[in-house]
Protein backbone atom coordinates (compact mmCIF):
# COMPACT_ATOMS: atom_id res chain seq x y z
CA UNK A 1 0.00 0.00 0.00
CA UNK A 2 1.17 3.49 -0.86
CA UNK A 3 -0.24 6.87 0.11
CA UNK A 4 -0.14 9.28 -2.80
CA UNK A 5 -0.59 12.94 -1.90
CA UNK A 6 -2.69 15.28 -4.03
CA UNK A 7 -2.23 19.02 -3.39
CA UNK A 8 -5.38 20.97 -4.30
CA UNK A 9 -6.53 24.41 -3.14
CA UNK A 10 -4.01 24.40 -0.29
CA UNK A 11 -5.25 21.01 0.92
CA UNK A 12 -3.51 17.65 1.05
CA UNK A 13 -5.57 14.65 -0.01
CA UNK A 14 -4.36 11.12 0.63
CA UNK A 15 -5.03 8.61 -2.14
CA UNK A 16 -4.60 5.00 -1.09
CA UNK A 17 -2.90 3.11 -3.92
CA UNK A 18 -2.69 -0.67 -3.72
CA UNK A 19 -2.94 -3.68 -5.98
CA UNK A 20 -5.12 -5.79 -3.70
CA UNK A 21 -7.69 -5.51 -0.96
CA UNK A 22 -6.62 -3.14 1.80
CA UNK A 23 -9.82 -3.27 3.86
CA UNK A 24 -10.97 -6.81 4.62
CA UNK A 25 -12.41 -6.10 8.07
CA UNK A 26 -13.70 -3.16 10.07
CA UNK A 27 -10.41 -3.25 11.99
CA UNK A 28 -8.51 -2.78 8.71
CA UNK A 29 -10.62 0.31 8.05
CA UNK A 30 -9.83 1.69 11.49
CA UNK A 31 -6.11 0.96 11.00
CA UNK A 32 -6.16 2.81 7.68
CA UNK A 33 -7.96 5.74 9.25
CA UNK A 34 -5.37 5.89 12.02
CA UNK A 35 -2.51 5.76 9.52
CA UNK A 36 -3.76 8.67 7.42
CA UNK A 37 -5.01 10.68 10.40
CA UNK A 38 -1.68 10.54 12.20
CA UNK A 39 0.11 11.56 9.01
CA UNK A 40 -1.94 14.76 9.03
CA UNK A 41 -4.51 13.96 6.35
CA UNK A 42 -8.18 14.76 6.83
CA UNK A 43 -9.30 13.83 3.31
CA UNK A 44 -8.88 10.36 1.85
CA UNK A 45 -9.47 8.78 -1.54
CA UNK A 46 -9.99 5.03 -1.48
CA UNK A 47 -10.64 2.79 -4.47
CA UNK A 48 -13.54 0.36 -4.43
CA UNK A 49 -11.28 -2.44 -5.67
CA UNK A 50 -9.26 -2.14 -2.46
CA UNK A 51 -12.31 -2.83 -0.27
CA UNK A 52 -13.83 -6.24 0.37
CA UNK A 53 -17.21 -6.72 -1.35
CA UNK A 54 -18.70 -7.39 2.11
CA UNK A 55 -18.36 -3.66 2.78
CA UNK A 56 -20.98 -2.95 0.12
CA UNK A 57 -23.50 -5.34 1.69
CA UNK A 58 -25.08 -3.06 4.28
CA UNK A 59 -26.36 -6.06 6.24
CA UNK A 60 -22.77 -6.88 7.20
CA UNK A 61 -22.57 -3.61 9.15
CA UNK A 62 -19.00 -3.06 8.00
CA UNK A 63 -19.71 0.08 5.96
CA UNK A 64 -21.58 1.70 8.83
CA UNK A 65 -18.88 0.87 11.34
CA UNK A 66 -16.00 2.11 9.20
CA UNK A 67 -17.73 5.21 7.86
CA UNK A 68 -18.86 6.20 11.36
CA UNK A 69 -15.20 6.25 12.43
CA UNK A 70 -14.30 8.49 9.49
CA UNK A 71 -17.13 10.82 10.50
CA UNK A 72 -16.13 10.81 14.19
CA UNK A 73 -12.56 11.79 13.32
CA UNK A 74 -13.83 14.34 10.77
CA UNK A 75 -11.89 12.71 7.95
CA UNK A 76 -13.66 13.18 4.63
CA UNK A 77 -13.66 10.16 2.35
CA UNK A 78 -14.26 9.54 -1.33
CA UNK A 79 -14.63 5.98 -2.55
CA UNK A 80 -13.92 5.70 -6.28
CA UNK A 81 -15.36 2.90 -8.35
CA UNK A 82 -18.13 1.27 -10.30
CA UNK A 83 -20.95 0.64 -7.87
CA UNK A 84 -23.38 -0.83 -10.39
CA UNK A 85 -22.83 -4.41 -9.13
CA UNK A 86 -24.27 -3.27 -5.79
CA UNK A 87 -27.76 -2.51 -6.95
CA UNK A 88 -29.80 -2.96 -3.78
CA UNK A 89 -32.20 -0.14 -3.03
CA UNK A 90 -30.79 0.25 0.47
CA UNK A 91 -27.22 0.63 -0.80
CA UNK A 92 -28.28 3.09 -3.51
CA UNK A 93 -30.17 5.12 -0.90
CA UNK A 94 -27.11 4.97 1.36
CA UNK A 95 -24.86 6.29 -1.42
CA UNK A 96 -27.33 9.04 -2.30
CA UNK A 97 -27.62 10.26 1.30
CA UNK A 98 -23.85 10.03 1.83
CA UNK A 99 -23.13 12.05 -1.30
CA UNK A 100 -25.75 14.61 -0.35
CA UNK A 101 -24.14 15.19 3.06
CA UNK A 102 -20.71 15.37 1.42
CA UNK A 103 -18.58 13.90 4.21
CA UNK A 104 -18.54 10.43 2.63
CA UNK A 105 -18.69 10.35 -1.17
CA UNK A 106 -19.17 7.54 -3.67
CA UNK A 107 -17.82 8.70 -7.04
CA UNK A 108 -16.99 7.25 -10.43
CA UNK A 109 -13.55 8.75 -11.07
CA UNK A 110 -10.42 10.00 -9.37
CA UNK A 111 -11.02 13.48 -10.81
CA UNK A 112 -14.49 13.59 -9.26
CA UNK A 113 -13.05 12.42 -5.90
CA UNK A 114 -10.42 15.16 -5.94
CA UNK A 115 -13.03 17.74 -6.90
CA UNK A 116 -15.41 16.70 -4.10
CA UNK A 117 -12.71 16.62 -1.44
CA UNK A 118 -11.11 19.88 -2.58
CA UNK A 119 -14.12 21.89 -1.50
CA UNK A 120 -14.63 23.03 2.10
Amino acid sequence: MEIKTHHVNGLQLAEIVATGIVIKTAEDGLDLLGTVYYQGFDRVILHQLNITPDFFNLRSGMAGEILQKFSNYRVRLAIVGDFSPYSSKSFNDFMFESNKAGHINFVGSLAEAVNRLATP
